[in-house]
Protein backbone atom coordinates (compact mmCIF):
# COMPACT_ATOMS: atom_id res chain seq x y z
CA UNK A 1 0.00 0.00 0.00
CA UNK A 2 2.52 2.70 1.17
CA UNK A 3 4.45 1.49 -2.27
CA UNK A 4 1.03 2.52 -4.23
CA UNK A 5 1.17 5.91 -2.44
CA UNK A 6 4.80 6.80 -3.23
CA UNK A 7 4.24 5.62 -6.76
CA UNK A 8 1.05 7.63 -7.22
CA UNK A 9 3.71 10.86 -5.52
CA UNK A 10 6.64 9.95 -7.68
CA UNK A 11 4.43 9.32 -11.06
CA UNK A 12 5.80 11.18 -14.51
CA UNK A 13 2.83 14.16 -14.42
CA UNK A 14 3.20 14.06 -18.39
CA UNK A 15 1.75 10.08 -17.80
CA UNK A 16 -0.96 11.45 -15.35
CA UNK A 17 -2.32 14.26 -17.91
CA UNK A 18 -2.46 11.59 -20.44
CA UNK A 19 -4.21 9.16 -18.60
CA UNK A 20 -6.74 11.68 -16.91
CA UNK A 21 -7.38 13.03 -20.15
CA UNK A 22 -8.60 9.62 -21.61
CA UNK A 23 -10.73 9.49 -18.64
CA UNK A 24 -12.31 12.51 -19.71
CA UNK A 25 -12.67 10.88 -23.06
CA UNK A 26 -14.46 7.59 -21.81
CA UNK A 27 -16.43 9.64 -19.11
CA UNK A 28 -17.47 12.22 -21.79
CA UNK A 29 -19.14 9.33 -23.89
CA UNK A 30 -20.43 7.29 -21.61
CA UNK A 31 -22.48 10.91 -20.32
CA UNK A 32 -23.04 11.15 -23.82
CA UNK A 33 -24.33 7.95 -24.95
CA UNK A 34 -25.42 6.47 -21.77
CA UNK A 35 -23.07 3.34 -22.53
CA UNK A 36 -19.98 1.60 -23.86
CA UNK A 37 -17.26 4.48 -23.38
CA UNK A 38 -15.72 1.86 -21.58
CA UNK A 39 -14.50 -0.43 -24.13
CA UNK A 40 -12.23 2.83 -25.26
CA UNK A 41 -10.38 2.67 -22.03
CA UNK A 42 -8.00 -0.27 -23.02
CA UNK A 43 -7.20 1.24 -26.63
CA UNK A 44 -6.39 4.59 -24.83
CA UNK A 45 -4.13 3.14 -22.16
CA UNK A 46 -2.10 1.68 -24.63
CA UNK A 47 -1.53 4.02 -27.69
CA UNK A 48 -2.31 7.02 -25.92
CA UNK A 49 -1.17 6.50 -22.70
CA UNK A 50 1.65 4.16 -23.19
CA UNK A 51 1.30 1.62 -19.98
CA UNK A 52 3.01 -1.24 -22.19
CA UNK A 53 0.75 -4.86 -22.38
CA UNK A 54 -2.70 -5.77 -23.05
CA UNK A 55 -2.71 -7.08 -19.42
CA UNK A 56 -1.26 -4.13 -17.66
CA UNK A 57 -4.22 -1.82 -19.50
CA UNK A 58 -7.40 -4.30 -18.86
CA UNK A 59 -6.29 -4.28 -15.53
CA UNK A 60 -5.81 -0.63 -15.22
CA UNK A 61 -9.10 -0.08 -16.78
CA UNK A 62 -11.25 -2.29 -14.70
CA UNK A 63 -9.71 -0.36 -11.96
CA UNK A 64 -11.24 2.75 -12.89
CA UNK A 65 -14.80 1.06 -14.27
CA UNK A 66 -15.35 0.09 -11.36
CA UNK A 67 -14.64 3.08 -9.30
CA UNK A 68 -16.55 5.35 -11.97
CA UNK A 69 -19.79 2.70 -11.79
CA UNK A 70 -19.57 3.41 -7.67
CA UNK A 71 -20.00 6.68 -7.92
CA UNK A 72 -23.19 6.64 -11.08
CA UNK A 73 -24.64 3.94 -8.53
CA UNK A 74 -25.34 6.50 -5.97
CA UNK A 75 -27.08 8.91 -8.24
CA UNK A 76 -29.32 6.23 -9.37
CA UNK A 77 -29.89 4.61 -5.82
CA UNK A 78 -31.08 8.08 -4.89
CA UNK A 79 -33.55 8.36 -7.59
CA UNK A 80 -34.79 4.91 -6.64
CA UNK A 81 -33.94 3.21 -10.09
CA UNK A 82 -32.19 0.29 -8.86
CA UNK A 83 -33.81 -3.53 -8.45
CA UNK A 84 -31.49 -4.42 -5.71
CA UNK A 85 -32.34 -8.17 -5.29
CA UNK A 86 -32.70 -8.57 -8.90
CA UNK A 87 -29.23 -7.12 -9.12
CA UNK A 88 -27.62 -8.59 -6.17
CA UNK A 89 -28.29 -12.15 -7.91
CA UNK A 90 -27.25 -10.97 -11.50
CA UNK A 91 -24.16 -9.57 -9.85
CA UNK A 92 -23.16 -12.49 -7.64
CA UNK A 93 -23.73 -15.08 -11.01
CA UNK A 94 -21.76 -12.32 -12.91
CA UNK A 95 -18.64 -12.47 -10.54
CA UNK A 96 -17.64 -15.73 -10.55
CA UNK A 97 -18.27 -15.52 -14.35
CA UNK A 98 -15.93 -12.22 -14.00
CA UNK A 99 -13.42 -14.35 -11.77
CA UNK A 100 -12.74 -17.30 -14.42
CA UNK A 101 -12.97 -14.65 -17.80
CA UNK A 102 -10.04 -12.43 -16.16
CA UNK A 103 -8.15 -16.19 -15.18
CA UNK A 104 -7.92 -16.85 -19.04
CA UNK A 105 -7.55 -13.32 -19.98
CA UNK A 106 -4.19 -13.46 -18.00
CA UNK A 107 -3.18 -16.85 -19.24
CA UNK A 108 -3.91 -15.92 -23.03
CA UNK A 109 -0.99 -14.04 -25.23
CA UNK A 110 -1.13 -10.25 -25.09
CA UNK A 111 -1.53 -10.05 -29.25
CA UNK A 112 -4.70 -12.90 -29.28
CA UNK A 113 -6.08 -10.75 -26.37
CA UNK A 114 -5.35 -7.64 -27.86
CA UNK A 115 -7.17 -9.16 -31.40
CA UNK A 116 -10.12 -10.94 -29.73
CA UNK A 117 -10.71 -7.38 -27.21
CA UNK A 118 -10.98 -5.75 -31.24
CA UNK A 119 -13.49 -8.59 -32.31
CA UNK A 120 -15.55 -7.47 -29.07
CA UNK A 121 -15.42 -3.65 -29.76
CA UNK A 122 -16.75 -4.89 -33.20
CA UNK A 123 -19.63 -7.08 -32.09
CA UNK A 124 -20.60 -4.23 -28.90
CA UNK A 125 -20.64 -1.37 -31.74
CA UNK A 126 -23.29 -3.26 -33.95
CA UNK A 127 -25.01 -4.64 -30.47
CA UNK A 128 -25.35 -0.77 -30.03
CA UNK A 129 -27.05 -0.18 -33.22
CA UNK A 130 -29.75 -2.94 -32.80
CA UNK A 131 -32.73 -1.04 -32.08
CA UNK A 132 -34.54 -1.97 -28.15
CA UNK A 133 -38.15 -2.22 -27.78
CA UNK A 134 -39.77 -1.05 -24.08
CA UNK A 135 -40.14 -3.20 -21.52
CA UNK A 136 -43.90 -3.42 -19.84
CA UNK A 137 -42.73 -4.25 -15.81
CA UNK A 138 -41.44 -1.18 -14.19
CA UNK A 139 -42.48 -3.13 -11.22
CA UNK A 140 -41.08 -6.34 -11.16
CA UNK A 141 -39.41 -7.43 -8.04
CA UNK A 142 -37.32 -10.91 -6.90
CA UNK A 143 -39.55 -12.89 -4.18
CA UNK A 144 -40.14 -16.38 -3.72
CA UNK A 145 -42.98 -16.04 -5.45
CA UNK A 146 -41.35 -14.78 -8.52
CA UNK A 147 -38.22 -16.55 -8.11
CA UNK A 148 -39.13 -19.40 -10.24
CA UNK A 149 -39.50 -17.32 -12.87
CA UNK A 150 -36.75 -15.14 -12.79
CA UNK A 151 -33.57 -16.93 -11.17
CA UNK A 152 -33.58 -19.40 -13.93
CA UNK A 153 -33.07 -15.95 -16.27
CA UNK A 154 -31.02 -14.42 -13.83
CA UNK A 155 -28.39 -16.54 -13.46
CA UNK A 156 -27.40 -17.50 -16.72
CA UNK A 157 -27.37 -13.76 -17.88
CA UNK A 158 -25.30 -12.58 -15.53
CA UNK A 159 -22.93 -15.59 -15.42
CA UNK A 160 -22.47 -14.91 -19.05
CA UNK A 161 -22.32 -10.71 -19.37
CA UNK A 162 -19.36 -11.23 -16.31
CA UNK A 163 -17.94 -13.68 -18.09
CA UNK A 164 -17.44 -11.07 -21.35
CA UNK A 165 -16.64 -8.08 -18.51
CA UNK A 166 -14.05 -10.28 -16.92
CA UNK A 167 -12.23 -11.31 -19.94
CA UNK A 168 -12.25 -8.09 -21.97
CA UNK A 169 -11.75 -5.43 -19.07
CA UNK A 170 -14.66 -3.55 -19.30
CA UNK A 171 -17.81 -2.47 -17.40
CA UNK A 172 -20.05 -4.51 -19.15
CA UNK A 173 -22.66 -2.13 -19.04
CA UNK A 174 -24.16 -2.43 -22.28
CA UNK A 175 -24.33 -6.50 -21.91
CA UNK A 176 -25.80 -6.16 -18.47
CA UNK A 177 -28.61 -4.03 -18.99
CA UNK A 178 -30.03 -5.72 -22.16
CA UNK A 179 -29.82 -8.71 -19.81
CA UNK A 180 -31.38 -7.00 -17.14
CA UNK A 181 -34.03 -6.19 -19.43
CA UNK A 182 -34.65 -9.70 -21.08
CA UNK A 183 -34.74 -11.66 -17.99
CA UNK A 184 -36.76 -9.38 -15.60
CA UNK A 185 -38.56 -6.93 -18.49
CA UNK A 186 -37.62 -4.01 -16.13
CA UNK A 187 -37.91 -0.64 -18.33
CA UNK A 188 -34.49 0.24 -19.56
CA UNK A 189 -34.38 3.49 -17.07
CA UNK A 190 -34.71 1.05 -14.36
CA UNK A 191 -31.82 -1.30 -16.28
CA UNK A 192 -29.55 0.95 -16.61
CA UNK A 193 -29.54 2.16 -12.70
CA UNK A 194 -29.63 -1.38 -11.86
CA UNK A 195 -26.90 -2.43 -14.15
CA UNK A 196 -24.09 0.01 -11.91
CA UNK A 197 -24.79 -2.98 -9.32
CA UNK A 198 -23.48 -5.62 -12.02
CA UNK A 199 -20.94 -3.25 -13.18
CA UNK A 200 -19.51 -2.43 -10.18
CA UNK A 201 -19.18 -6.20 -9.13
CA UNK A 202 -17.52 -7.15 -12.48
CA UNK A 203 -14.93 -4.41 -12.50
CA UNK A 204 -13.52 -4.92 -8.71
CA UNK A 205 -13.87 -8.69 -9.32
CA UNK A 206 -11.45 -8.11 -12.24
CA UNK A 207 -9.41 -6.04 -10.87
CA UNK A 208 -8.72 -7.96 -8.12
CA UNK A 209 -7.63 -10.74 -10.02
CA UNK A 210 -5.12 -8.66 -12.35
CA UNK A 211 -3.97 -6.33 -9.75
CA UNK A 212 -2.76 -9.88 -7.46
CA UNK A 213 -0.55 -10.53 -10.38
CA UNK A 214 0.53 -7.11 -10.24
CA UNK A 215 -0.94 -5.69 -13.73
CA UNK A 216 -2.34 -2.27 -12.45
CA UNK A 217 -0.72 0.83 -13.12
CA UNK A 218 -2.30 2.62 -9.86
CA UNK A 219 -1.63 6.12 -10.52
CA UNK A 220 -2.83 5.93 -14.26
CA UNK A 221 -6.02 4.23 -12.59
CA UNK A 222 -6.98 6.96 -10.36
CA UNK A 223 -6.10 9.50 -12.95
CA UNK A 224 -8.17 8.42 -15.07
CA UNK A 225 -11.47 8.17 -12.45
CA UNK A 226 -10.55 11.72 -12.01
CA UNK A 227 -10.80 12.70 -15.06
CA UNK A 228 -13.74 10.42 -15.65
CA UNK A 229 -16.24 12.04 -13.58
CA UNK A 230 -15.10 15.29 -15.17
CA UNK A 231 -16.17 13.72 -18.65
CA UNK A 232 -19.20 12.47 -17.37
CA UNK A 233 -20.77 15.68 -16.09
CA UNK A 234 -19.76 17.30 -18.95
CA UNK A 235 -21.31 14.01 -21.15
CA UNK A 236 -24.41 14.49 -19.16
CA UNK A 237 -25.27 18.44 -19.98
CA UNK A 238 -24.22 17.40 -23.28
CA UNK A 239 -26.97 14.32 -23.82
CA UNK A 240 -29.33 16.23 -22.14
CA UNK A 241 -28.87 19.69 -24.77
CA UNK A 242 -28.62 16.87 -27.82
CA UNK A 243 -31.50 15.21 -26.63
CA UNK A 244 -33.38 15.11 -29.98
CA UNK A 245 -30.07 14.16 -31.70
CA UNK A 246 -29.43 10.79 -29.14
CA UNK A 247 -29.58 8.17 -31.85
CA UNK A 248 -27.34 9.98 -34.45
CA UNK A 249 -24.20 10.36 -31.42
CA UNK A 250 -24.89 6.66 -31.09
CA UNK A 251 -24.61 5.61 -34.55
CA UNK A 252 -21.18 7.97 -34.44
CA UNK A 253 -19.65 6.56 -31.65
CA UNK A 254 -20.84 2.96 -32.81
CA UNK A 255 -18.79 3.97 -36.52
CA UNK A 256 -15.39 5.14 -34.44
CA UNK A 257 -15.66 2.17 -32.07
CA UNK A 258 -15.94 -0.35 -35.38
CA UNK A 259 -13.14 1.61 -36.79
CA UNK A 260 -10.87 1.31 -33.81
CA UNK A 261 -11.68 -2.49 -33.38
CA UNK A 262 -10.53 -3.18 -36.81
CA UNK A 263 -7.07 -1.51 -36.40
CA UNK A 264 -6.62 -2.92 -33.08
CA UNK A 265 -6.85 -6.30 -35.09
CA UNK A 266 -4.67 -5.56 -37.44
CA UNK A 267 -1.65 -4.67 -35.51
CA UNK A 268 -2.30 -7.50 -33.29
CA UNK A 269 -2.09 -9.78 -36.22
Amino acid sequence: MIADLLALVTADPALLALAALSGVLVGFVLGLVGGGGSILAVPLLLYVVGVGTPHLAIGTAAVGVAANAASGLVAHARAGTVKWRCAMVFSIAGVLGAYAGSSIGKAIDGDALLAAFGGAMILIAIWMLVPRRGEDRPDVRLTLKTARELLPRLIPFGFGAGTAAGFFGIGGGFLIAPGLMASTRMPMQIAVGTSLVAVLAFGATTAANYAVSGLVNWPVAVAMFFGGAVGGFVGQRASSALAARRNLLTQVFSAVVILTGAAIIWQAL
